[in-house]
């Protein structure tokens, strides 16, 4: 006899269930049946937790942008610091990011909500981490605090969510490279000596 999913287990096991019917179906064949089907549960099970499909599509994101939290990484350099970081969400999370903005089509169409609504970064841990990188460079003496905006610090990973929509695929390497030596970093730290020090060779 099946062990009964209680808790987290269970919530968890219904979201698994959730984002197997996204990425096999889209959207527009997205239903609470098959999620319940799936998930070897009962239809109360599940809108105990979730009232409608949408919820339950928004709920099924964060909680897949969760598992594949990103490691923050300390190369000792702010440019390896992004660099690493990209890669890993490049490596990572173009498949998903694919799902997120390709597959949902219809779904931001019908409820009005943002693909940055559902990927909220303090949702999905990247703001933390990107926070992190920065406050780390700040005290090691790279870059100028005063430089730093919001926008600047998310300027490399908006250009490489752009590269996915783009493309529906991970990015070249030399890519990467670009975005942050070519566009990143000349804003952040100005002239070529600044540079140096922020990592570029």
């Amino acid at each position: 006899m099946a062990e009964r999913r209680r808790g987290a287990a269970l919530e968890k096991a219904l979201l698994d269930a959730a984002w197997a019917e996204l990425t096999l179906h889209g959207y527009a064949k997205f239903t609470m049946d098959a999620v319940v089907k799936r998930a070897g549960t009962s239809p109360p099970v599940l809108y105990r937790r979730w009232s409608d499909r949408d919820e339950l599509v928004r709920a099924t994101i964060a909680h897949t942008m969760k598992e594949a939290r990103l490691a923050i990484p300390d190369t000792g350099s702010l440019r390896e610091d992004v660099l690493t970081l990209m890669r890993e969400i490049n490596s990572t999370r173009a498949e998903l990011a694919t799902i997120v903005i390709a597959h949902l089509a219809a779904h931001y169409q019908a409820t009005g909500i943002r693909p940055g609504d559902i990927t909220d970064p303090l949702v999905t841990g990247r703001k933390e981490a990107v926070d992190v990188l920065f406050d780390r460079a700040v005290e090691r003496g790279e870059i100028d605090p005063g430089r730093l905006t919001e926008r600047i610090k998310s300027l490399p990973f908006d250009l490489l969510r752009h590269e996915f929509l783009t493309t529906f695929a991970a990015a070249p390497d030399r890519a990467l490279e670009e975005i942050v030596d070519e566009i990143f970093l000349p804003l952040l730290v100005g002239d070529a000596d600044d540079r140096a020090r922020a990592g570029r060779v």
